[in-house]
């Protein structure tokens, strides 16, 4: 089975009702969209689509670990991802005019003639969603081993350097302070 076609489910075949699909996503999954802000991807994505007559409910349940670059020393970091996300695709006649005029990001419309759903597209956006935007250490473990400890040491000297030049800054005009 292809990559594309993994991620594509046939609707129009399936019974009114709940139904389950699972993926495990991995660092090839990511590979179409291009270089990403992590690695090591190992997550799991259970998907489940309840279908009616007009719309599809879906429900994306996240987990699975990453790695990311730590924002402060530099090293790598391993993150939980555990997240879920409420989609609801409804069947029209006119897709791509509702698509434009929706404001609701969790509200998606498909055409009459479809028969199939491409999850995948999802599926990255959810996983990225899922990302801290700070990818940081712990504050507990902020110069732990797992630390870059000379990149922490230098940030420390460099911001004491700022608050000295800071301070050299306003000293000049200290004489003018009393002038009227």
């Amino acid at each position: 089975m292809s990559h594309r076609r993994e991620f594509e489910i046939a609707f129009v075949g399936l019974k009114p009702g709940v139904h389950v699909f699972e993926y495990r996503i991995e660092d090839k999954f990511f590979v179409p969209y291009g270089e990403q802000d992590f690695k090591n991807c190992f997550s799991d994505v259970k998907l489940s689509l309840d279908k009616t007559s007009s719309f599809m409910q879906l429900k994306f349940d996240l987990t699975g670990t990453v790695d990311v670059i730590c924002d402060k020393c530099g090293n790598s970091l391993n993150k939980q991802l555990w997240d879920e996300y409420n989609l609801i695709v409804k069947i029209v006649d006119d897709p791509e005019l509702m698509n434009e005029q929706e404001e609701d990001p969790d509200v998606y419309y498909i055409g009459r003639s479809e028969s199939h759903l491409f999850v995948a597209d999802w599926i990255y956006e959810f996983i990225n969603l899922s990302l801290p935007m700070q990818k940081m250490c712990a504050p507990e473990e902020m110069g732990g081993p797992q630390c870059n400890n000379e990149v922490l040491e230098k940030l420390r000297k460099m911001q004491e350097d700022v608050m000295k030049d800071s301070n050299s800054l306003w000293k000049g005009l200290e004489k003018f302070k009393d002038k009227e």
